[in-house]
């Protein structure tokens, strides 16, 4: 880490501080910073469409043949799949053993129709938004499941048509580097951004006092979340240690990213950010680009160990025994769950819908941990962009022996 990288960290990390001092002091008052973070918010979130197009075409163009797409592909599901299922066995074990919602009742907060509206989406829904009728349309909503989805048969079919594809995939390779130094540029303004974004979202809580409540009201709640994510955290880094060549330096380099990523709240609003970082540790450049946009979009260790958490929670205030064979349904439902519905709007709350639905929880349920929803996301976000950068490490090691006509 270069000493511009040191202060660049030291600042995000004193601008984050200084947000959730200002907000628990000044309370409501820090409303008025909120359009600061939002605009920092927005100049990363605007370049994750080019960025994602540019990225994905360029890592997956670059692995050349289109067979040896399959192995990489694989070991890229799996590793998904299994640190997904290993953040959900995690959790059960930790609401297990602490049991915080034993005792608290049921009183929550009623449900807007916004979220009751997804009370009904089902598997079928998850699949179908893979796909978009209009890619355009897609890409302005920030869909980024079926744009993902199109840059890889993109590229795919690009590596079928020769020396044909030589001007295509340097124009892409070049897009992809015009992004990664717009991230640099906009990173500039992290601390200030991260400040704002930290300090605002406490003061529209209502400050240290509303806070301090809500903590009190389902403290027990909070501490298993983190404590499990926690643990998810260290799993992810001795994966990392024992299945790629990196170790503590790479935790050093993302510790930029993953600042951010608890500022943002945004997995994707951190995208470009993860990949400097990720670049800056020595990952190749071809895992980087195929491995993290995906990601970003379907990897969500710490949200489905959340919603783990959460599912068990609720039926414990509601008094309802879950035992072997409903958590089991829990823990299936909850790692595919999590792996499928990046393409929707508010994913999360989504899956955690279709996870009470398929235990017979009520969704009502959901009103127990809203007043907190907004703190926790933070820590899970963290996570899954953890899980994100361990994944591109761990990847590397797949890949095909790089092309000397390689156009990079």
């Amino acid at each position: 880490m270069t000493f511009s990288e040191n202060k660049l960290i030291i600042a995000i990390l004193i601008g984050a501080v200084a947000g959730i001092l200002s907000g628990c002091i000044f309370g409501t008052a820090m409303v008025s910073v909120v359009w600061i973070g939002d605009l920092f918010l927005d100049a990363l979130k605007m370049m994750i469409v080019p960025l994602v197009i540019a990225a994905v075409i360029s890592g997956v163009s670059s692995l050349g043949d289109i067979r040896k797409l399959g192995k990489v592909g694989g070991a890229t599901l799996i590793y998904y799949a299994s640190t997904t299922a290993i953040a959900v066995l995690i959790g059960l074990l930790v609401v297990n053993l602490i049991q915080p919602g034993v005792g608290i009742g049921q009183a929550g907060t009623a449900l807007s129709e916004e979220i009751s509206n997804k009370a009904n989406t089902g598997f079928v829904d998850i699949i179908r938004s893979m796909i978009s009728p209009n890619i355009i349309s897609a890409a302005a909503d920030m869909k980024l499941l079926p744009l993902i989805v199109f840059c890889l048969l993109f590229a795919a079919a690009l590596t079928t048509i020769g020396d044909k594809n030589i001007t295509i995939i340097k124009f892409f390779d070049g897009l992809n580097e015009v992004m990664m130094k717009l991230v640099i540029w906009v990173m500039t303004f992290a601390p200030i951004g991260i400040f704002a974004l930290i300090a605002g979202k406490i003061g529209s809580a209502g400050g240290a006092e509303a806070i301090q409540q809500e903590l009190i009201a389902v403290g027990s709640y909070c501490f298993t979340v983190i404590l499990g994510l926690s643990i998810h955290f260290i799993v992810l880094f001795i994966i990392l240690i024992l299945f790629s060549n990196q170790g503590r330096t790479f935790l050093i380099k993302l510790l930029r990213a993953l600042v951010t990523a608890f500022g943002t709240a945004s997995s994707s609003a951190t995208l470009p950010l993860t990949m400097e970082c990720a670049l800056e540790a020595g990952v190749d450049k071809r895992s980087i680009k195929f491995v993290l946009p995906i990601g970003a979009t379907i990897n969500m260790d710490g949200t489905a160990l959340y919603e783990s958490v959460a599912v068990m929670f609720i039926a414990q205030a509601y008094g309802i025994s879950m035992g072997i064979g409903e958590q089991t349904i829990i823990f299936i439902t909850a790692t595919l769950a999590a792996i499928g519905a990046a393409g929707i709007p508010q994913a999360g709350l989504v899956t955690m819908l279709i996870v009470l639905e398929a235990v017979n929880l009520p969704a009502e349920g959901i009103g127990l941990i809203l007043a907190v929803d907004w703190f926790l996301d933070r820590f899970r976000t963290t996570v899954n962009v953890w899980g994100d950068s361990v994944g591109a490490a761990v990847i590397q090691q797949y890949l095909p022996e790089e092309n000397t006509k390689d156009l990079k």
